[in-house]
């Protein structure tokens, strides 16, 4: 069964919503209720284009069980235009060539299948803009 902690952040993550700090404009996602950066808590939710930037990255060679079919794969800090951050995985290209400064869209994909009852988790991942 997955996470509480991920079905509780399914509306954030399926919309790309985020949070934006009124006080200091610090965008973060997914959206807290305090600001990380100035500690207010006047923070609204603002929606996340579909396009970003990788920041860093990694290749993964050897991944948790439920990933072994897709390694080595890349895993990489994507900055978007609004500010926000998020890990996500680089797919439809080679591994190696997930580097600094990649323009990438998100796109919604099947993240992974859990347990026996085969629950689909769904996401967003990255991938490079032609």
């Amino acid at each position: 069964m997955p996470s509480p902690r991920y079905w509780r952040e399914i509306p954030s993550r399926y919309r790309l919503e985020a949070g934006r700090c009124k006080g200091c404009g610090v965008v973060v996602f997914p959206a807290r209720h305090i600001c990380p950066s100035c500690r207010g808590e006047d923070v609204e939710k603002v929606r996340l284009s579909r396009k970003g930037k990788v920041i860093t990255s990694t290749v993964i060679h050897v991944p948790p069980g439920e990933f072994l079919m897709e390694a080595p794969y890349a895993i990489a800090l994507v900055q978007t235009p609004e500010g926000a951050r998020l890990m996500t995985q680089v797919v439809d290209c080679d591994p190696s060539s997930v580097l600094p400064g990649m323009e990438v869209n998100l796109e919604f994909r099947l993240i992974r299948k859990e347990g026996q009852g085969g629950i689909l988790c769904y996401g967003h991942k990255a991938v490079p803009t032609p």
